[in-house]
């Protein structure tokens, strides 16, 4: 289920977008300001972000920029009452993917949702080993592991574990394979290796090492990665 980070501060149509949303199959954390809606951002995961311009505290093109600067690439839909050319080309400039002027029908807004979501997920990595998911930032080249704008300490065999498993999306991998591929070790041996060094792992990178949404464990066959 897609997770939606919305940034609005109209009561009214916070409740609209939501109950819209949600039955459309999105997951939505709702905020009202721009330093909640940043705080949020900073501490989840999202597939998509919907900012209002005019916010209480942080309005939406600070918040783009900052998200920008802290690293995450989450796709970005603008929402403002104001039609001006030049605040649009300003929230596209600072890193918004898209832009909607109030008022909006639904069908449009859920019609663009669905494109940027697209996109995300046809291009979930480049030629340059470079991945973002979410808050994660991942340069494999470079050796730089990020999780919301911040550094993430890995060992070696971490960091190789991990660029196995995202060079390789949505795919299961068993244990023997992990063995053998990152360990060089013979898959035959009965090791709880890749379980301990699954959990090191987690406890880095998601939200809530316990209820993982990226590294996810396929019983009975082994694990995937969940771009």
């Amino acid at each position: 289920m897609p997770r939606i980070l919305l940034v609005e501060d109209e009561p009214g149509l916070v409740l609209t977008l939501t109950d819209r949303l949600t039955a459309e199959g999105y997951d939505v954390t709702p905020a009202t300001d721009g330093e909640q809606g940043f705080r949020a951002g900073l501490e989840q995961v999202f597939d998509l972000m919907i900012l209002d311009v005019m916010l209480p505290k942080k309005n939406g093109f600070d918040l783009v920029r900052d998200f920008r600067q802290k690293g995450i690439e989450t796709p970005v839909l603008m929402l403002t009452a104001r039609g001006q050319v030049v605040d649009k080309v300003v929230g596209l400039k600072l890193g918004a993917d898209d832009y909607l002027t109030k008022p909006f029908d639904m069908m449009e807004l859920t019609a663009r949702l669905e494109v940027l979501l697209r996109r995300r997920n046809s291009q979930p990595q480049d030629g340059d080993g470079v991945f973002q998911f979410g808050s994660l930032y991942f340069n494999f080249k470079k050796g730089q592991i990020r999780k919301s704008g911040k550094p993430v300490e890995l060992t070696a065999q971490e960091f190789r574990l991990l660029q196995y498993l995202v060079t390789h999306p949505g795919l299961v991998i068993s244990r023997d394979e992990l063995l053998k591929e990152v360990w060089g070790l013979d898959a035959s041996l009965t090791t709880r290796t890749v379980d301990v060094h699954m959990s090191w792992l987690r406890q880095k990178l998601e939200e809530n090492p316990k209820f993982p949404a990226r590294i996810l464990t396929v019983h009975g066959l082994g694990y995937r990665w969940e771009g």
